[in-house]
């Protein structure tokens, strides 16, 4: 039986009751028959692995290395996962270099293919994937209930990491907008348009960092370590995607009403 997350209600309230219940529905997910067969293939097998070739040839030990990443969408795109995997990430102009969605970094840095050890050679390597491979996957359960409380627990964990790393402010302002589920969390937070992606990146970086400062209590994203100033982000979005999500339900009915008056009268005038 595969395991569904319970998320009773939707919005702030259902965010609150999951933040409560996360540590026991984790460990839940983590016992049932699949995933548990799936760890345990991976810890035995992972280890057996020298290239990006071996990888790819292994459905389950590739479905367990992407869905750490959060790219089991791409299980069927060997050809491009074995690209990022074999170019690496030390060389500059590597594949994975030239993505602008950087979890194929991540990825592919993680492996370290193009090194002359692949780090599946390091007795560390299978709990690090199976621990990524583990939350991601409660997050996946998640988001079959609600998307936007996926999105909120990748906030907990992947915003947390850019905000405590000891890159430049602009550097971890560009990782954001490098993730495709954090810079969604940004842009419902601060209300920003659809277009806002077609700026220019430094433009983004911009109004990224002034919306920051009028929202919270400086333009550096280095401020979101603080738990505090995350749920206050997580609370935002919430809202916000709330506020949309019944703006555009209202503006749908709206529309149907107007085509059902148009037919009525239509039929009255003998049309």
């Amino acid at each position: 039986m595969t395991f569904q997350a319970i998320i009773p209600v939707g919005g702030y309230a259902g965010w609150k009751f999951l933040e409560r219940t996360r540590e026991d529905q984790s460990q839940l997910m983590n016992k049932s028959p699949v995933l548990a067969r799936e760890v345990k293939y991976f810890e035995e097998k992972i280890g057996s692995v020298k290239n990006a070739q071996d990888l790819i040839r292994d459905h389950t030990l590739l479905k367990v290395s992407l869905g750490a990443f959060g790219l089991s969408e791409d299980i069927p795109n060997k050809a491009f996962i074995r690209k990022v995997l074999e170019e690496g990430s030390a060389a500059e102009g590597a594949f994975a270099n030239r993505l602008s969605d950087k979890r194929y970094f991540e990825l592919t840095k993680a492996f370290g293919f193009d090194q002359q050890v692949p780090n599946t050679q390091k007795s560390s390597f299978a709990e690090q994937i199976v621990s990524a491979y583990q939350k991601q996957s409660f997050e996946t359960a998640v988001g079959e209930q609600d998307q936007n409380m996926r999105l909120g627990l990748t906030v907990q964990r992947k915003l947390t990491e850019i905000a405590s790393s000891d890159k430049s402010e602009k550097a971890k302002w560009f990782l954001v907008m490098g993730s495709p589920p954090l810079r969604e969390v940004f842009e419902t937070a601060f209300n920003l348009p659809k277009s806002f992606g077609t700026l220019d990146l430094d433009k983004q970086l911009e109004v990224f960092s002034e919306k920051a400062a009028k929202s919270f209590a400086s333009p550096n994203l280095s401020q979101f370590a603080d738990k505090e100033a995350r749920d206050e982000l997580i609370q935002k979005f919430l809202i916000n995607s709330q506020i949309k999500q019944a703006n555009q339900s209202f503006n749908a009915q709206s529309t149907a009403l107007q085509l059902l008056q148009a037919s009525s009268s239509r039929g009255l005038l003998g049309y």
